[in-house]
């Protein structure tokens, strides 16, 4: 009975502890998942961060000067103009 009630008690503790692990896991804070199809104009564009590298997709989330985020293609010729514009505008 001793037997079996230590090893119950190794498996809620292995439980958990992976519980714990889990909720403190160091993955990317923004990702991008669901990209906006079209274009946006530039002056309504205030910033951008770029996600992070172990994020499913390579994305650029756009902030508007209405503090609204959007998600578009990193590679995208039109996103590629207007972070370099921004880039420039900030020095």
């Amino acid at each position: 009975m001793k037997i079996t009630q230590f090893l119950l008690l190794c498996i809620l503790g292995a439980t958990l502890l992976s519980a714990v692990n889990c909720n403190n896991a160091n993955g990317p804070d923004n990702c991008c998942f669901k990209l906006y199809p079209g274009r946006i104009k530039a002056n309504l564009i205030k910033s951008y961060q770029l996600t992070d590298d172990r994020c499913p997709k390579s994305a650029v989330i756009f902030i508007t000067k209405k503090s609204r985020s959007v998600c578009v293609d990193a590679s995208a010729s039109w996103t590629q103009r207007i972070m370099k514009r921004l880039d420039q505008s900030s020095f």
